[in-house]
């Protein structure tokens, strides 16, 4: 059987832009079904890939979220400022020790011990970003900081601490509209907390 890979033939690479992250334009040729191959070009936006994690307490069903402003959420109409779960790019560290790192930076919480659940593409159509999904339990006593980020990497981080199930009915009102804090939610929801009802 042919692999998925030999329908795909690469026929060039354009940078676009070198700045903030990397954006190209590739041309590529795909064999279809029916056996034709097709020429077509995507812009593709290479930002590496991340890593988020949720940050729960089971006694006393509350999660940890961070609220900050998003630039792109912005220019499309939102106020910008989402509640969202901790999360960063991987650089050159693993999943694991890079969202133990940002969990520290972002909410000021030293968690022990950290769950990988998922992997996730999170806008394929364009970014090529697989995003590394965790959660971890915390206490009030592993709050070693106040966190809200890097101030050098222009983050400006709010700490926000809400019950879960308030958690929850703000993802049906809109007041949390971020994909990957609604999956992890979704997570605890049919695991950590399953069968707790509002």
């Amino acid at each position: 059987m042919q692999s998925e890979h030999a329908r795909i033939r690469t026929i060039s690479s354009e940078v676009l832009s070198d700045d903030w992250y990397l954006l190209k334009k590739y041309t590529f040729e795909q064999q279809r079904r029916d056996g034709e191959w097709q020429r077509q070009s995507r812009e593709v936006y290479d930002r590496g890939n991340g890593a988020t994690i949720l940050l729960y307490n089971r006694a006393q069903r509350t999660v940890i979220l961070t609220r900050q402003f998003r630039y792109p959420v912005f220019v499309n109409g939102h106020d910008g400022f989402l509640l969202e779960a901790a999360a960063g790019l991987l650089d050159s560290s693993d999943p694991e020790t890079r969202i133990r790192a940002e969990a520290q930076e972002e909410t000021g919480y030293q968690v022990a011990e950290v769950e990988h659940v998922f992997d996730a593409f999170m806008s394929p159509g364009s970014v090529t970003e697989k995003l590394h999904f965790f959660v971890a339990e915390y206490q009030a006593s592993q709050r070693t900081t106040d966190g809200g980020g890097v101030k050098d990497e222009g983050e400006d981080i709010e700490v926000v601490e809400m019950p879960f199930q308030e958690a929850m009915t703000a993802i049906r009102d809109g007041r949390i509209v971020d994909a990957k804090t609604i999956m992890l939610l979704q997570h605890l929801a049919l695991n950590q907390f399953a069968g707790e009802r509002e």
